[in-house]
């Protein structure tokens, strides 16, 4: 009888609008899907009371449509603050302490009528492409049991999946949004930095590696959220401004020109079977008249490697060396933050020059590489859900893993410059995805690139 929570969030939508559906009975409907589906996947955390949802839904009912997304039930991935929520992010430092407001991207879903009923869960601090944290522990993937829903925003992808919510907000620093999209069979974007807010605290300039966007089931619905998130905001000085995307992403894609970069000429070690997972998928864009060639690696992986393990070490040790330096709060971090700030707090301004330099080298490369292509793809990730008891894996393709993230070394060429990437679920036996790259500032073609692929699969199903 719950049907309803199984549509695209921009059919659901318009159903509410049009009141064939209450927002009480989509809440009543919702929290019956959590109580069903939760206790196995672990997705929503810090859930509010069932009362209070139930008076604010409606309330909605009751109240002139205040946005896009009025009614609509939301849960927040818990690294993002919610005002009278606690903000956990994974660590026992911060459980259970409520945030005094919301940040701009939730603030922006609320005031467009959304509902939020909790959080999703992430790893500690965000780090690591797997969901588990000492807090709230592991998130089940949706497709495979006792597998990872990967990771930060596995909690969202899951949440997601399963129906418990129609629309989800992420993070991605490192894959974070593109990984648990390929492995839930969902869509996540990870828009150009700088169209989606972060929070006007701290350096504004430096630290140009993590943004927040959107997941949904479809492009469609990754548009109408990116479109509530998306804008500038006048406190921070790097911030683009944003044209509405969600009426413009239905579009022919014949012509456009397609580069596959697969496992960068042999240098990124795969598991068995993600390449030939992703390349049936290049099948249906070639189906549908996209160009799609084999390109070899437009840059040296070592030096796009070395370039991001130095910013982003420096980075982590920026954000979380103050819970380092206070002894207390060092014994409840996990090996890999600590691990992350320590090689941040030693690095040389000549080590983080050198990565700048080395950035800026891969930008022009990638600069003329969209001279000649509209976008270019690799897979989400270069293994396929591994048990959700591992903390990493340790071996990919008979090659060692020499850190916590390094099997996530394919998102890297887009993270290190902030391009728009669109995470595209494939369907494949076993679950996997391809990262759909464009040029910076380009997020309408990349997604028009989903939208049509998505479109082709549900004709063809």
């Amino acid at each position: 009888m719950d049907d309803f929570l199984d549509l695209d969030a921009h059919a659901l939508i318009t159903k509410l609008a049009a009141g064939e559906i209450s927002c009480g009975e989509l809440m009543e409907a919702t929290l019956r899907r959590i109580a069903q589906v939760n206790p196995q996947k672990n997705a929503i955390v810090s859930l509010r009371d069932e009362a209070e949802l139930m008076e604010e839904a409606r309330k909605a009912d009751t109240s002139p449509r205040r946005g896009r997304l009025h009614g609509l039930p939301i849960a927040v991935k818990d690294l993002a603050n919610v005002g009278g929520l606690p903000t956990s992010m994974g660590s026992s430092v911060f459980a259970g302490k409520p945030a005094p407001k919301s940040d701009i991207m939730v603030q922006r879903m609320q005031d467009a009528g959304a509902i939020v009923i909790g959080k999703t869960n992430t790893p500690e601090f965000g780090l690591g492409s797997h969901t588990f944290n000492p807090v709230f522990g592991a998130t089940e993937n949706a497709l495979v049991e006792g597998c990872s829903a990967g990771g930060s925003s596995g909690g969202a992808a899951v949440a997601l999946a399963t129906g418990m919510v129609a629309l989800a907000d992420g993070s991605d620093m490192m894959g974070s949004l593109r990984n648990p999209a390929g492995w839930n069979g969902v869509y996540g974007l990870r828009p150009t930095w700088g169209l989606v807010p972060s929070e006007p605290v701290g350096d504004l300039f430096l630290h140009q590696l993590s943004t927040n966007g959107p997941m949904g089931r479809c492009p469609q619905d990754v548009a109408l959220l990116l479109d509530v998130q998306a804008g500038s905001d006048p406190r921070q000085p790097l911030g683009l401004s944003h044209q509405p995307m969600e009426e413009r992403i239905s579009s022919g894609v014949s012509g456009k020109t397609l580069a596959w970069l697969g496992d960068w000429g042999g240098a990124l070690p795969m598991e068995a079977g993600v390449i030939e997972a992703a390349e049936s998928g290049l099948a249906r864009f070639r189906d549908l008249g996209c160009i799609v060639s084999d390109v070899a690696p437009p840059f040296p992986v070592e030096s796009l490697w070395e370039a991001w393990t130095t910013l982003r070490s420096w980075a982590v040790a920026a954000s979380l060396s103050p819970l380092y330096h206070t002894p207390s709060h060092r014994d409840q971090l996990k090996p890999e933050a600590i691990w992350e700030i320590e090689r941040g707090l030693a690095l040389t301004g000549a080590q983080i020059q050198r990565a700048s330099a080395i950035r800026s080298d891969w930008f022009r490369a990638a600069a003329a590489l969209f001279d000649q292509f509209d976008a270019f793809i690799l897979p989400t990730a270069q293994c396929f859900p591994f048990p959700v008891a591992w903390d990493w894996p340790r071996e990919i393709g008979g090659v060692s893993m020499d850190s916590y993230h390094r099997w996530m070394e394919v998102v890297v060429p887009v993270s290190l410059i902030g391009l728009p990437c669109l995470g595209v679920p494939l369907a494949s036996s076993r679950p996997m995805g391809l990262q759909l790259a464009g040029r910076r500032g380009d997020d309408l073609t990349v997604l028009q690139l989903g939208q049509a692929w998505h479109s082709g699969e549900n004709k063809d199903g």
